[in-house]
C-alpha cells in the first residue's frame, strides 16, 4: 500500500471519515478513489445547499409532493412535510457516493417532545421509501438532539429498528444517556454551534476530551454506540482526534486536509495519551439525570445545547418559509 500523501489520508488510516454536506459533488469527489463513509447533515447545512440555482428542481418537485402528503399525515403542517422530502430528497442523491449511513435531523422545534421527535423520525424513513424504492431504509441514521426527551426518542426507535445519533452533545452525562438507550452514534460538538454563524467567536471551552472520555466509557463498559465528533473548525482539531471511531468533516476543511502534505506536523493525537475511563454513572430517573447536567461543567453543556436547538429552529424556520417561495 503506497504512503498517504496528504492529510485526509493520514486520518483515515485511524479514523472513518464522513462528509458534513448536502453538496453531492463534495461526496463524490474529493478524497477520490475512497469513498466517505457517511454523509451527515442538519437544519443548516440543507438551508444553505438548498440556496443553490442547481437545487430548483428539487424545490419545485417537494411543494405538490408535500401537499399531498397533507392527507396522509393531517397533524403534520404541509410547510414541515416540505422539508423532510427537501432533506430526503438531497440525502438520496449523496447516498450514491458514500458507503455508509445518512443522517437527517429531526426537526429542531420537537426537541423537547418525545413522541413527536418518534413521529418526524418515522415520517423520514417513510419519505426514503417513497421516494426511492430500491433505497435500503436501514441505512437512515436520525439525528435527534440530546435533550432528556430526545433520548428517550433514541431508545423507542433504536428498539423499533431505526439507527440514531444523538446530536448537540456536550456532556459525559448525555453521552452515557445516549449509550444507554442504545444509540448507533454521539456526535460531541467540539465547538459550539456559534462559532458556524458569528464571525470571529471562538469556542474557549471546547469538547475535545469529551470526545476521548466517551469514546473510552464506551470500550471498557462494552457499549455499541460510536463516537463521531462533529462542529470542527481547523485542521489540528482534526488530527487530534485521530483514533476516534468516526469523524464528520465539512468541504472547507476536507479541502485544506487533501491539500495539506501527509509530512507536515501537526499536534499529537489526544487518542495516544493516557487518559482515565470516567466511571460508569447511573441514574435512577429523570429528575436525577436532569440536575446532573445541568450542573455538568457549570452549566456551559446546557448552555451550548440551548443555543444550538436556539438555532437549528432558526434554520427549519428559514426551510419552511422557502415552501412558498
Amino acid at each position: 500500500m503506497a504512503p498517504p500523501q496528504n492529510l485526509l489520508e493520514v486520518l483515515r488510516e485511524r479514523t472513518i471519515v464522513d462528509c458534513d454536506t448536502m453538496d453531492v459533488d463534495v461526496a463524490e469527489n474529493i478524497g477520490k478513489p475512497v469513498q466517505f463513509a457517511d454523509g451527515t447533515s442538519n437544519q443548516a447545512i440543507a438551508y444553505f445547499e438548498l440556496q443553490k440555482p442547481k437545487h430548483e428542481t428539487t424545490l419545485r418537485e417537494s411543494r405538490p409532493l408535500a401537499t399531498a402528503l397533507g392527507s396522509k399525515y393531517p397533524n403534520t403542517p404541509v410547510k414541515e412535510l416540505f422539508v423532510e422530502i427537501s432533506m430526503v430528497k438531497l440525502q438520496l442523491e449523496i447516498s450514491k457516493h458514500v458507503t455508509g449511513f445518512v443522517h437527517v435531523q429531526t426537526n429542531p422545534y420537537y426537541s423537547y417532545d418525545t413522541v413527536k421527535t418518534v413521529k418526524n423520525a418515522e415520517r423520514i424513513v417513510e419519505h426514503f421509501k417513497l421516494l426511492d424504492s430500491t433505497f435500503d431504509p436501514s441505512r437512515v441514521c436520525i439525528k435527534i438532539p440530546s435533550t432528556w426527551e430526545g433520548l428517550e426518542a433514541c431508545r423507542l426507535l433504536e428498539s423499533s429498528g431505526i439507527a440514531t445519533l444523538s446530536t448537540t452533545l456536550f456532556t459525559i452525562e448525555q453521552a452515557w444517556m445516549a449509550g444507554d438507550v442504545g444509540c448507533e452514534y454521539i456526535a460531541p460538538y467540539v465547538n459550539e454551534l456559534k462559532v458556524h454563524f458569528e464571525e470571529g467567536f471562538v469556542d474557549r471551552n471546547k469538547s475535545m476530551d469529551l470526545c476521548v472520555h466517551a469514546h473510552r466509557l464506551y470500550s471498557a463498559n462494552k457499549v455499541k454506540t460510536k463516537v463521531l465528533p462533529a462542529s470542527l473548525t481547523s485542521i489540528d482539531e482534526i488530527m487530534a482526534l485521530a483514533g476516534v471511531d468516526h469523524i464528520t468533516i465539512s468541504p472547507q476543511l476536507l479541502q485544506e486536509m487533501v491539500r495539506t502534505p501527509a509530512s507536515e506536523k501537526t499536534k499529537a493525537s489526544l487518542f495516544d495519551g493516557e487518559i482515565e475511563v470516567p466511571p460508569m454513572l447511573s441514574f435512577t430517573n429523570e429528575a436525577e439525570y436532569r440536575i446532573a447536567f445541568t450542573l455538568s461543567g457549570k452549566g456551559e453543556g446546557e448552555r451550548k445545547l440551548t443555543q444550538a436547538i436556539n438555532i437549528f429552529c432558526e434554520m427549519q424556520t428559514k426551510l419552511e418559509a422557502m415552501m412558498n417561495k
